[in-house]
């Protein structure tokens, strides 16, 4: 047997056994076919927030059991949305503790006959317990993936159904992300029963039901879970791939390949194979190719079961200096972002992610990180398609302390991951898994802690893509940065430390480089840096916070950039695109204003800057952007970077 024959058959059983380790539940998006109906729940819900001091009512009463507004007063609440931003109650929009949705709906008989009907939520914050009709289905731990559950057997097919959800947006030491709750006892201060919830992350604690509610069907024998694997060789592209069919054995398996015009390109009759197609069109980011974001399409129909699954071809490989897509030196010019904007706050809007995607595109991005969280299948189906990578995120954001290091939040961490990669291993634009974003790396149990989660993370993925995590420690103090396949790190040195000082980043970005480089030697993004400006603040010479001083920030850190892409720096990222929300305090005016673009989504000054440097990178010769080709070229100059220095409420 042949080297390549050999990769070939590890292959199919790598992906055989990641499939059988996962237990064959699949999460696959919903999509309507010659099988499959989709009815959306989305709209106006009814909807109470549980004031009661305990903010337990809500279960001691059984409110489930009940029409909502037999409970009490109800509102008006649109479903997807964040429920803060609604009202004008500040109760509300700081709410902390039990929400109540709910909404009646009606189910065709056609749906009656042996069909499977599973009702999904795409996305929660962050506890969630769901009845149909009086009677639990399912609960659910974690704020940004989805969970569903077969409800066949609980319809009422003669009459109105009901669905209500409980939702809690408490975070404790072991949620991801962490907080705590502080309670004050003194009440010469204080209400009897005060508490605040304390949060690790710099943004706002939205909650709700922030992505679609539907209803779908499959056959009684369905298909329940794809993984695809791509390798490209001697010019053609070998698809392997997995089906798993849930409900019974098929009777029939049709398994075809499509490219873009819909032709056959492959055909199989198997669960597993592997497919070969001479001569592909790979998938590639914006500005590698005239091809972008190319997407194939794997056709499969198990005993009348169809689903069509998306997927590109493409090939990823880290050396010690470089990123390779498709063997090609990948230099990542992107942002990173939020799912956030005005009165909807984290909830779905099919407006706001177009015109983000326009945006990006006027800027030259070709790479996101989903900052701090995964984001909706919506925007990665985008990403697939408009060819912008994607560095998948968790919500691993604000891992600071001990007590979100124990085995409790560990094993919730691996959860969360395996969650993540089930829902998007088959997406081409998920270039690499970020594990969390600023952990406290420095103390000693992040050791093993992160390197459980890491290396569950690269031997979950079936196409074991590279994996990292976000730091902002001292490469003198960080004891995890050797156990990542891509170092990412976040600077703000101009801004938190020597505030208004433009004369010491490059020398302090420098050092910075050299320390990280003498650590380990492996290539490096700059995933954060810059510096909160207010849109139309003007001053010269340039002072903090005026849209002077931001543009003169991103030039000085350009310079260390061009400096360091030529030898190991593969990609940096602006934070943020676009302004976004955060809690109250004295260091933010209405949230943090690192955009480049106002939250209503108007460029500042910097956006042009960022717009020119990218868009010359995506249409520049190589020595402008780094991308030197073929992958073995690197450069020749000497090396130059050498360092010589818990309680969840009402539950």
């Amino acid at each position: 047997m042949s080297l390549y024959s050999m990769s070939i058959v590890l292959t199919l059983l790598i992906s055989f056994q990641w499939h059988m380790a996962s237990g064959g539940v699949g999460m696959l998006y919903p999509r309507d076919s010659e099988s499959r109906e989709t009815k959306f729940l989305d709209g106006i819900w009814r909807f109470r927030a549980d004031f009661s001091p305990s903010r337990n009512d809500g279960f001691t009463q059984e409110w489930w059991k009940k029409p909502l507004k037999e409970t009490g007063p109800v509102i008006d609440m649109p479903v997807p949305a964040s429920y803060n931003d609604v009202t004008e109650d500040k109760a509300l929009r700081d709410f902390v503790g039990w929400v109540w949705y709910e909404r009646s709906f009606f189910i065709s008989s056609d749906w009656t006959n042996n069909r499977r009907v599973v009702l999904r939520f795409d996305s929660a914050h962050y506890y969630s317990f769901v009845w149909i009709n009086g009677v639990q289905l399912m609960t659910h731990s974690g704020g940004h993936l989805p969970f569903e559950g077969e409800v066949q057997s609980l319809l009422n097919f003669n009459g109105p159904n009901y669905v209500t959800v409980a939702i809690n947006n408490t975070l404790s030491p072991t949620t991801l992300p962490p907080g705590t709750i502080q309670y004050q006892t003194d009440t010469s201060r204080y209400p009897a029963g005060y508490f605040v919830q304390n949060l690790q992350m710099d943004f706002f604690n939205y909650a709700g039901i922030h992505r679609h509610v539907r209803l779908y069907t499959t056959p009684l024998i369905y298909v329940d879970d794809i993984t695809i694997l791509t390798d490209v060789q001697s010019d053609k592209g070998h698809v392997t791939y997995t089906i798993d069919v849930g409900g019974g054995v098929p009777k029939y398996m049709d398994v075809s390949v499509l490219d873009v015009n819909g032709q056959v390109v492959a055909k199989s009759s198997k669960t597993m194979d592997i497919l070969t197609i001479p001569s592909p069109t790979l998938w590639w980011p914006f500005g590698m190719n005239q091809t972008i974001g190319y997407l194939y399409t794997l056709q499969v129909n198990a005993s009348g079961d169809v689903y069509r699954q998306p997927f590109g071809i493409r090939t990823i490989r880290v050396t010690e200096n470089q990123f390779l897509i498709n063997e090609r030196p990948f230099y990542c010019h992107g942002v990173a972002k939020h799912e956030d904007s005005d009165l909807r706050g984290k909830g779905l809007d099919y407006t706001l992610i177009t015109k983000d995607f326009n945006l990006l595109r006027w800027l030259g991005v070709n790479c996101i990180r989903t900052s701090h969280y995964p984001y909706a299948e919506e925007i990665m189906e985008l990403a697939d398609r408009q060819g912008v990578a994607v560095i998948d995120e968790s919500p691993g954001v604000g891992i600071t302390n001990d007590n979100n290091m124990g085995n409790e939040s560990l094993a919730h961490h691996i959860e969360v991951m395996s969650e993540m990669i089930r829902r998007d291993k088959n997406k081409p634009s998920v270039i690499m898994w970020s594990v969390a974003n600023e952990p406290d790396t420095t103390r000693l149990a992040a050791v093993p802690y992160f390197k459980a989660v890491l290396q569950h993370t690269k031997d979950t993925d079936p196409a074991h893509r590279p994996v990292t995590f976000v730091c902002d420690q001292s490469y003198a103090n960080d004891r995890v940065i050797p156990y990542v396949d891509v170092v990412c790190l976040n600077r703000y040195f101009g801004w938190y430390q020597d505030t208004g000082h433009l004369e010491v980043i490059q020398l302090q970005m420098h050092s910075w480089f050299a320390g990280f480089r003498n650590r380990t030697k492996k290539p490096i993004i700059v995933t954060e840096y810059g510096a909160d400006t207010v849109a139309g603040l003007h001053r010269e010479p340039s002072f903090v916070f005026t849209e002077e001083y931001q543009v003169e920030f991103l030039q000085e850190y350009h310079q260390e950039f061009d400096r360091a892409k030529q030898e190991f720096l593969v990609g940096e990222m602006v934070w943020n695109f676009a302004d976004f929300m955060t809690p109250d305090g004295i260091t933010r005016v209405l949230g943090n204003k690192k955009g480049l673009l106002t939250r209503q989504r108007q460029p500042k000054r910097a956006a042009f800057i960022i717009r020119d440097r990218y868009n010359a990178f995506a249409n520049g010769s190589p020595a402008s952007c780094g991308c030197s080709s073929p992958a073995t070229k690197l450069s020749s100059k000497p090396h130059e970077y050498q360092w010589t220095d818990q309680t969840i409420i009402g539950k």
